[in-house]
């Protein structure tokens, strides 16, 4: 699925299944608690916490799965074409440090 498909499949999803997207607040808001999700299991899998007893079984793609249908849903609100928009970031990003990580001497 590209991203475009991506944008098209929820926007039918929120139409049918969804009735009508939640405001943009709203939704920031709850792309901010699936980010939460996502910190949470990364704390725990890959950082010094641990899981209390039976916490450990959350699938980590399906919670970076929920950050992204949020963020379509809020791009898809506002107007973003979020192909067009990483192609732009990932230009901005090769201008702007092309050398800059080669030369990080904190990255070998």
């Amino acid at each position: 699925m590209t991203i475009k498909e991506a944008q098209e499949a929820v926007d039918q999803w929120i139409k049918t299944t969804g009735v009508r997207y939640f405001n943009e607040l709203t939704n920031t808001a709850i792309l901010m608690e699936e980010v939460g999700e996502v910190a949470r299991i990364m704390a725990r899998r890959y950082g010094e916490q641990s899981f209390k007893k039976g916490e450990d079984g959350k699938d980590l793609g399906d919670e970076f799965a929920d950050v992204l249908f949020v963020l379509i849903c809020l791009a898809n609100q506002t107007g973003v074409d979020l192909t067009e928009a990483l192609n732009k970031s990932m230009a901005k990003k090769s201008i702007r440090d092309k050398d800059r990580h080669k030369n990080n001497e904190k990255l070998f």
